[in-house]
């Protein structure tokens, strides 16, 4: 019975709590607004806080419209607190306002400026200080350190309170020293060596003279790049099968160094089986096609080969105007045999033509400069070789910082649009070089060009050449589209003086002039034509030089046409590995003037990789040249042959000298050649340093005069070297150490060479 009763009763107390509280929400429910009270804004005007808060007099409000209120204030960013209550049908909202930035600081940073740094965060003077601004500005600041190689860099926002609610915002840092790539290491390969890997990714371990590069500085980035550099290795060797599995960089307590360990799997290497071409375009004998595919059935499998495959069926289709040819191999892989066949599948796509060319992006350069180096116009049936070309010829104009060509469809599905943009590049140049020479000493000269004049694609250089034993001045203008066609028309002005006294006891200076045209006979074929007005001065004759130099001092004028026919073929100008060049020049004067001879030059080179990273070169050339009526060749006119034209002997070292004076007289005939194999001497890649070793062969012969003092002989001379050539950051350097193997008792020697160059 008791029991009962105070179950009872608590269950009556249970009732009247839970209608207190009902009625108490129900109370609290039903209060209006009756007024809106703000406090503590200053700069933030009092209707502005309100209009944040969406509620109005004469409102309902519950907790949650208050709730919803408070966070709508603080998502401003204007306050620092914020505390809103409702008593009496009054809601009073009370604020402190976040100061506002007077100035931002950076202090500590050495190596990057604080102009760099204020374009990378969020916050600015008179903006409104938010400590979540702070914080995501902190952590960029940190990640651009990091991108730097700084992982033990340290940033702390520092607040300095200004009078009227300002601060100053100042961030503090210790930038430490660039955490280097102390060692990185390979699990699971067992077909290939730690080193060899290490030399395929583009991540190094930090060395004395990687000073100049960043290569030894962890990066997130360029470890995942280096993961495909991994992958596209092991493609290429077969390997189908290749994974990696993981790739790890441990940084060490002090944080100075990273540890990278990087897990793989190589899989078992496959061949080629043969190869399947599927096409779904109607009326296409995919027969065609098999002269693209660039691997045989028992060849090691190479997703190379693969890729270059595709490129080529693609170009070949495109030339027969497939635009949007869609080739999706697929490789089928027998685990057995180890051996894969390759299925080329060919989507279906229609022919299509020509329908619009746009340039994009080009402020100062016409757009008949662009488009007069397209292969294709408007209503031309597409070709994928043609426009390759026309990308190219642009790139070649070196006008543009960079040149994209892109395909997109027309107005109809045999039409395309050809879209090109690009983005303009400086082409003036205001160039102080500085270097030495072994054949002409210490050189420094001075260089004014525009290569884009008016934006027109003219080419105005003047130029300046002062060094130990020459100097010379070169004022040069070309219009490469002549009348509109592909006619390069140019107009030259020069005046050169060489010291020649330690080879022949005379100087000699060159002042003239030129005219010349240039056109395209094919693709790799071109021809220059030329005019040439010339005062050439045999000057300074030591009064104990040879009698056959001193009866030509004085003044001699030439007057000659000449032609260069011109054959190239090399992958690259500069750092040729593979191709070849062919010149013919001759050289006719006599058309007014005192000089009279016809003359004659043609040479070939060849370049052949043997490896990745060996070229075999080789050169040969000939020349002759002879006068006509009662005229002599002149010393001035005649070839000379040493230095770098025939290394171990000096510059005119080799050639008829007068026995008495030892001066070197030049020859009307020459011919010379050498062989040259260019290699890795061990050193990483990225230097630049590569070893060669070479063997070069010539002679010069006959003069004009004769006399028992005229040494002269055709014999053969030849050397054989070896050299070291860096392409470093000031400029490509050489050096030669050349020993002559075949010379005459006459010849003037030299065993070294050195050349440098630079600009700045």
């Amino acid at each position: 019975m008791i029991s009962a009763i105070k179950y009872n009763l608590r269950a009556v107390n249970i009732l009247l709590f839970s209608i207190a509280l009902f009625a108490s929400t129900l109370s609290f429910a039903a209060q209006s607004v009756k007024k809106i009270e703000i406090t503590g804004s200053q700069r933030v005007e009092e209707s502005t806080v309100a209009s944040y808060i969406d509620l109005k007099v004469g409102d309902k409000v519950t907790d949650r419209d208050l709730d919803r209120a408070l966070k709508a204030l603080f998502s401003t960013g204007l306050f620092a607190d914020v505390r809103i209550n409702l008593s009496g049908g009054v809601v009073k909202i009370d604020v402190v306002e976040n100061p506002v930035i007077n100035e931002i600081v950076f202090e500590g940073n050495d190596e990057i400026e604080s102009e760099e740094l204020m374009s990378e965060i969020q916050l600015r003077p008179r903006q409104v200080f938010t400590r979540t601004k702070v914080r995501s500005d902190v952590a960029r600041i940190n990640q651009i350190y990091r991108r730097q190689g700084r992982f033990s860099v340290s940033v702390q926002p520092k607040i300095i309170r200004l009078d009227q609610n300002r601060v100053n915002l100042v961030f503090e840092i210790q930038e430490g020293s660039i955490t280097k790539v102390k060692s990185i290491r390979f699990v699971g390969n067992s077909k290939y060596s730690d080193s060899k890997l290490r030399s395929v990714i583009s991540t190094k371990e930090n060395a004395w003279y990687r000073f100049l590069s960043s290569s030894d500085r962890y990066d997130p980035d360029r470890l995942s790049y280096d993961q495909e550099l991994l992958r596209d290795f092991y493609l290429e060797k077969g390997y189908a099968d290749f994974q990696v599995l993981s790739a790890y960089a441990e940084l060490s307590n002090d944080k100075n160094n990273f540890f990278i360990t990087i897990t793989i799997d190589e899989g078992e290497r496959y061949k080629f089986s043969g190869s399947e071409i599927f096409s779904d375009i109607r009326g296409l004998d995919a027969d065609i096609l098999n002269k693209s595919i660039s691997f045989k059935s028992g060849d090691w499998y190479n997703a190379e080969e693969v890729k270059k495959t595709i490129e080529k069926m693609t170009d070949q289709l495109g030339d027969l105007q497939y635009a949007f040819v869609d080739i999706r191999p697929n490789v089928k892989k027998d685990h057995k045999s180890r051996t894969v066949v390759i299925e080329f599948n060919i989507l279906e796509t229609p022919r299509v033509f020509v329908e619009r060319i746009n340039v994009n992006g080009n402020i100062r350069t016409l757009d008949k400069v662009l488009r007069r180096e397209m292969r294709l116009v408007e209503g031309d049936p597409f070709n994928r070789t043609k426009l390759a070309k026309s990308e190219r010829n642009i790139k070649n104009l070196n006008f543009f910082e960079s040149t994209d060509v892109r395909v997109s469809q027309g107005s109809a599905p045999d039409k395309t649009i050809i879209d090109i943009d690009v983005q303009e590049k400086s082409t003036g140049e205001l160039s102080i070089g500085a270097g030495f020479s072994t054949t002409d000493g210490p050189l420094a000269d001075f260089n004014i060009k525009e290569r884009n004049l008016l934006g027109k694609g003219q080419n105005l250089s003047l130029g300046t050449t002062i060094a130990g034993q020459r100097t010379a001045f070169n004022l040069s203008f070309t219009e490469p589209y002549f009348l509109d066609r592909d006619l390069s028309a140019g107009v030259d002005l020069f005046r050169t003086t060489r010291n020649n006294q330690r080879q022949s006891s005379f100087d000699q200076v060159r002042t003239g002039g030129g005219l010349r045209i240039g056109y395209p006979l094919s693709e790799n074929w071109r021809q220059t034509l030329k005019y040439r007005s010339e005062q050439n001065e045999i000057a300074n004759v030591k009064d104990v030089a040879s009698r056959y130099i001193r009866d030509q001092e004085g003044t001699r004028f030439t007057s000659a046409i000449s032609q260069r026919l011109f054959y190239n073929t090399r992958d690259s100008n500069f750092l040729t590995t593979s191709g070849m060049t062919f010149w013919l020049d001759t050289e006719l004067a006599g058309l007014g003037g005192d000089a009279k001879y016809i003359s004659g030059k043609t040479g070939a080179s060849y370049y052949y990789p043997l490896t990745d990273q060996v070229v075999i070169s080789t050169l040969g050339e000939v020349g002759a040249i002879q006068s006509y009526g009662n005229s002599d060749i002149q010393i001035n006119e005649r070839f000379f042959l040493g230095g770098a034209t025939l290394r171990g002997f000096r510059r005119s070292g080799v050639g008829p000298r007068d026995s008495v004076t030892n001066d070197a007289l030049g020859g009307n005939y020459f011919y010379r050649g050498n062989v040259e194999a260019s290699f890795p001497i061990g050193l990483p890649k990225e230097l630049g340093i590569k070893g060669h070793t070479f063997s070069d062969f010539g002679s010069l012969f006959d003069i004009d005069e004769t006399g028992t003092d005229i040494l002269d002989d055709s014999s053969i001379r030849a050397s054989a070297g070896v050299g070291l050539s860096w392409r470093s950051p000031f400029g490509p350097i050489r050096v030669d150490f050349a020993v002559p193997y075949i010379k005459e008792n006459y010849d003037d020697k030299e065993s070294f060479r050195f050349d440098f160059g630079t600009r700045f």
